[in-house]
C-alpha cells in the first residue's frame, strides 16, 4: 500500500470517526450530569435516520434547491430527536433519578428495546434502501493528488466538525454549559446555588439526541440502508469511543471517536471481517490497561 492509499484511508477514517464522535458526545454528556449510561442513545440514531428519510422523500422537499433540502432534512431530524430525548428523560429517567444506578441502567435497556421493537412494529423490519439519490449519491468533488473526496464525504466531515465546534462553544462559553459542568461536579450543590437542574438535564438530553440524529442522517448518506435496528452497532461503537476517551469527558469522547474511526478503517482495509471486532478489542484493552480512558481522571469514592 502506497502513501496515497494511506492518506485516502486516513480521510475516510476521520470522516467515520467524526460520526462516532458526535454519538459519543451524547453518551458522555448524559453520563457527566447523571452518571447514567443511556443505552437508548444508539436507537436515537435510528429515529433520526428515519425522520430524515421521510422528510427527504416528501414531494415538496424534492422541489427545493439542493442545499435547502439538506438543511431541512438535518433540521427536522435533529428537532424531532431533541424532542424525543426530552420526552425519554421526562417519562423514563426523571422518575427514577434518585433510585440505585442499576434501576436506571435496566430502564435504559428497556427504553432501547422499546424503541427498537416499537420501530419494527410501526416501520416494519425490512431494511429500506430507497433513499433519494440526491441524498446518497457520491459525486467526486475534490481531488488532492490521488486522494479523492466526494461531496457527501465532505458534507459529513464538515458537518461533523462544525457541530463539534458548536458543542464546544456551548459547553465552555455559555451559561447552559456552565450549568451542565456544575451539575457534573456536584448536583446537590447545583440545586443549592439555584440552578434549574431539571431544565439543564432536559437540555442535555435534547442536545445529545440532536447530535445523534445528525449522525443518523450522515450514516444513512454514507451507507444507504436503514432499518429499526441500525442504531445498535454504531451506538455500541460510539459507547466504546466514549469509554476510550474517558466517559464523561467531552474532549475525550471526540478523541475516542476519531481513534476508533481510524482503527476501524485501517483494520477493515486489511481484514474486512475484523472491522466490527475492532471496537470490542479496543474496549477490552482500555478496560484492562486504562479503565479511566485516554483523557479520563480517576475518582475516589467515599465509603
Amino acid at each position: 500500500m502506497d502513501g496515497t492509499q494511506w492518506l485516502q484511508l486516513f480521510v475516510l477514517g476521520i470522516a467515520l470517526g467524526s460520526i462516532y464522535a458526535l454519538i459519543a458526545l451524547g453518551y458522555s454528556m448524559v453520563y457527566g450530569v447523571l452518571r447514567l449510561i443511556n443505552f437508548a442513545h444508539g436507537d436515537i440514531i435510528m429515529v433520526g435516520a428515519f425522520v430524515g428519510y421521510f422528510v427527504a422523500k416528501a414531494p415538496v422537499v424534492e422541489t427545493l434547491p439542493l442545499p435547502l433540502r439538506f438543511a431541512i432534512v438535518f433540521a427536522a431530524a435533529m428537532l424531532a430527536c431533541a424532542a424525543l430525548g426530552v420526552t425519554i428523560e421526562r417519562c423514563a429517567y426523571r422518575p427514577i433519578r434518585h433510585q440505585p444506578r442499576l434501576t436506571a441502567l435496566i430502564t435504559a435497556i428497556g427504553v432501547s428495546l422499546f424503541l427498537e421493537y416499537g420501530g419494527q412494529v410501526i416501520l416494519g423490519a425490512t431494511p429500506r434502501q430507497d433513499l433519494p439519490a440526491w441524498l446518497t449519491a457520491q459525486t467526486p468533488l475534490l481531488r488532492l493528488g490521488a486522494v479523492q473526496l466526494t461531496d457527501k464525504q465532505l458534507l459529513v466531515l464538515g458537518g461533523s466538525l462544525a457541530l463539534l465546534a458548536l458543542m464546544r462553544f456551548i459547553v465552555f462559553n455559555t451559561l447552559l454549559g456552565k450549568a451542565m459542568r456544575a451539575i457534573a461536579q456536584d448536583i446537590t450543590a447545583a440545586y443549592l446555588v439555584g440552578i434549574n437542574v431539571n431544565r439543564v438535564i432536559a437540555m442535555t438530553f435534547a442536545i445529545g439526541s440532536a447530535l445523534a440524529a445528525a449522525a443518523g442522517v450522515m450514516l444513512a448518506m454514507s451507507y444507504p440502508k436503514i432499518d429499526p435496528l441500525m442504531g445498535l452497532m454504531p451506538g455500541i461503537k460510539a459507547f466504546v469511543a466514549a469509554v476510550l476517551g474517558g466517559i464523561g469527558d467531552l474532549p475525550g469522547a471526540v478523541l475516542g471517536g476519531f481513534v476508533l474511526g481510524l482503527a476501524e478503517t485501517f483494520v477493515g482495509y486489511f481484514a474486512s471481517g475484523l472491522r466490527d471486532a475492532v471496537a470490542f478489542a479496543v474496549l477490552i484493552l482500555i478496560l484492562l490497561f486504562k479503565p479511566t480512558g485516554l483523557l479520563g481522571k480517576g475518582m475516589v469514592e467515599k465509603v
